[in-house]
């Protein structure tokens, strides 16, 4: 989807090729980008219909990672070092095209890296200040953890090594759960009811299913 002048850029497409045999039809473009003073720090962001291993987006964003030439001066890390993806239950059949929201998530935690300088790693935690979806949405899924995207790893690009950073949805106990360190333990102990890290925002809690739980 480059113009030929984005390393960075192809490079992530590359990856995406390794999983998907063609390009998405779902993209939308940032018609005004950060670096020319807009408010998105994501120049893209792609959605992939998948049907295994259940039903889902596969939401990838364009722009925590330098897609075009190499400007700081860590050789090894390209930009942020990751690009943010996010990975939502689909209904085949009845959604024909993606829920935009998923981007404004993405282009709202990117936007809070290129605010605050604070980075996001594998493990972290945070509330999103509502319900994914929206709060006429009447999810249960409040916060998100983190994890390393299952699919797409970590990939070696002209400008660095960008990892993909997977954004997880989770209710509010699950939150809870997770501070102090303890979401890549949860995560793994709730990965039978959430392949690939899948966020269903219509799904409620899923604590009582946990071994010991009450």
């Amino acid at each position: 989807m480059s113009d030929g002048n984005a390393p960075g850029w192809d490079a992530i497409d590359g990856a995406l090729q390794r999983i998907y045999e063609k390009p998405t039809q779902w993209h939308l473009g940032t018609k005004h980008p950060w670096s020319l003073g807009g408010p998105d720090p994501l120049d893209g962001i792609s959605f992939y219909p998948r049907t295994d291993p259940v039903p889902h987006w596969h939401v990838i964003g364009y722009g925590m990672s330098e897609l075009y030439e190499k400007e700081s001066e860590n050789p090894e890390v390209s930009g942020w070092g990751f690009e943010f993806t996010f990975r939502l239950a689909r209904t085949p059949g009845q959604e024909e095209s993606p829920p935009r929201w998923p981007a404004v998530l993405l282009q709202s935690l990117g936007r809070y890296v290129f605010d605050s300088g604070n980075v996001f790693a594998p493990g972290h935690t945070m509330g999103v200040g509502g319900a994914l979806g929206g709060d006429d949405s009447g999810s249960q899924i409040t916060a998100i953890t983190f994890t390393e995207d299952p699919e797409m790893g970590t990939i070696a690009t002209p400008n660095g090594r960008v990892s993909f950073l997977q954004a997880v949805g989770l209710t509010r106990d699950e939150y809870e759960a997770a501070k102090g360190g303890r979401a890549p333990e949860l995560m793994r102990a709730l990965a039978p009811w959430m392949p690939l890290g899948v966020t269903d925002i219509g799904r409620g809690s899923l604590l009582h299913r946990l071994p010991g739980a009450p």
